[in-house]
């Protein structure tokens, strides 16, 4: 005849070790997700104060925008959506770039990330590779695309960027060859350069 003793010291060790893996599981996921952190309430631009020029869009009266105060988990091959921005004085990007204060010609491959992954201006003057339409190109980041705010006169009454954008210059889209006519919006990986 078999006895089955158990042992409370295992029990209790094997117990502990689950909870472990348990939240370091969990911790990896929470590092893995971005929540949104808020919305904010569109306004109607005044007269001529939202600029068009790479069919940016307007907020409009009344709607609400989803902010966010993080992106998702870089790594060396981050998914993203690849935007138009033009960085040129009277471009659609509104002031000079926030690493630099300088505003910068649509022929140089820069960009803006949104406010997670500009982390604080970390990423300033730093370059990233993004690969999109089967090439890559180098592009410098000089600026942010705010997830935090928008629809007001300081980001050009365009609402919040989605917390997975890099806002590129004309040069970056004609760098991946991506035909003039579907320059707006495109699936891309980047990475650290």
């Amino acid at each position: 005849m078999t006895t089955n003793v158990k042992n409370p010291i295992a029990s209790s060790a094997l117990l502990l070790i689950c909870l472990v893996l348990v939240a370091n599981c969990l911790s990896i996921i929470q590092a893995q997700t971005c929540n949104p952190s808020g919305k904010i309430r569109g306004q109607k631009p005044p007269p001529g104060q939202c600029n068009q020029e790479n069919d940016s869009d307007c907020c409009k009266q009344g709607k609400l925008y989803t902010t966010y105060k993080c992106s998702p988990r870089v790594t060396s091959h981050t998914k993203a959506v690849l935007t138009l921005n033009s960085f040129e004085k009277g471009g659609d990007g509104g002031a000079p770039s926030e690493c630099d204060n300088k505003y910068h010609s649509d022929n140089t491959p820069v960009v803006a990330l949104s406010t997670g992954w500009f982390n604080n201006m970390e990423r300033c003057l730093q370059n990233i590779t993004i690969y999109g339409n089967g090439k890559s190109v180098k592009a410098m980041v000089v600026d942010e695309c705010d997830s935090t705010a928008g629809c007001d006169s300081d980001h050009d009454y365009q609402p919040p960027c989605s917390n997975n954008i890099v806002d590129a210059s004309k040069a970056v889209w004609k760098a991946l060859g991506v035909p003039k006519s579907d320059w707006g919006q495109l699936d891309v990986y980047w990475s650290q350069s």
